[in-house]
């Protein structure tokens, strides 16, 4: 299947009411975990990247494991820079080969936000690369990334047609109650649905770990067309790593405990895109 930009799947989740998963990748096992579930639920994937992984990795060698991962896929991939902090690392993530990215400009004010979002889509759209933007800001733990304090700020409709229109993203992740590691019980579901008739723009919610499905069932009936998981994956892996670790205290070898890793990756992606409604539409 084809190496695709975000775009590209957000329009088949438009047309066929489902969203796609973007899941963050730490290292080789978990690339090939979340590849793997992709192929046997049938569903496109967002193989995505954000700085702390790009810290640990490396630009270089994030896109090119992305990149062999989708020329060995059968179903439609893109790669993506999540939270992008700057233009330079936008920049950069387009000459390695990113099919995608996110510019994170919630840290400033709403009119800096704008203007660099603006730059990166200009740069981004020249090259075929699509743009997710975000506004409204969230709280949570998450490593590399910037969270607010407490709850966060939820996103303005007013300013998410501002926003929408000055920049010309692609897809826009919102703050709805939404946040980054943590345990949620609801969204602001009515906020949800008014940025979206506001914007007309594919939604996007970050911290889809801690979601409840019958939640995320409800943000995909009411417009949300990709989830972002981190900590989900995270702890499917070190569960895996660490109880077969235990269970060989005197083993040498760290495959059985990366392999013990990676099918714990494998199980929490399969389960995500089947509440998604992703599998089977590849």
């Amino acid at each position: 299947m084809p190496l695709v930009n975000l775009s590209v799947l957000l329009r088949a989740a438009e047309e066929g009411g489902y969203a796609i998963g973007g899941f963050n990748i730490q290292n080789l096992e978990m690339l090939q975990a979340v590849a793997r579930a992709a192929a046997e639920e049938g569903s496109p994937v967002v193989l995505q990247f954000n700085p702390a992984n790009i810290r640990y990795i490396g630009m270089e060698y994030a896109a090119a494991l992305g990149l062999v991962a989708a020329r060995l896929a059968r179903v439609p991939v893109a790669v993506h820079l999540d939270h992008g902090a700057d233009f330079a690392q936008a920049a950069a993530a387009v000459r390695a080969g990113f099919t995608s990215l996110m510019y994170d400009g919630t840290p400033f004010p709403l009119d800096q936000n704008i203007a660099v979002t603006q730059r990166v889509c200009e740069l981004a759209h020249a090259v075929g690369v699509a743009v997710e933007g975000e506004l409204g800001q969230m709280g949570g733990v998450e490593e590399g990334v910037f969270v607010a304090e407490g709850l966060g700020t939820m996103t303005d409709p007013d300013e998410a047609v501002r926003y929408a229109a000055e920049t010309g993203v692609d897809a826009l992740a919102v703050a709805v109650g939404n946040q980054h590691g943590t345990s949620v019980e609801r969204l602001d579901m009515e906020r949800l649905s008014a940025i979206r008739a506001a914007v007309g723009l594919p939604i996007v919610i970050h911290g889809g770990s801690g979601l409840p499905d019958e939640v995320i069932r409800e943000a995909v009936q009411r417009g949300v067309r990709k989830f972002n998981v981190a900590t989900q994956l995270n702890q499917g892996f070190l569960e895996g790593f660490l109880r077969v670790a235990h269970e060989r205290p005197g083993e040498t070898n760290p495959r059985a405990p990366l392999e013990a890793g990676r099918d714990g990756v494998v199980a929490a992606v399969r389960a995500k895109m089947r509440v998604f409604g992703s599998s089977g539409r590849a």
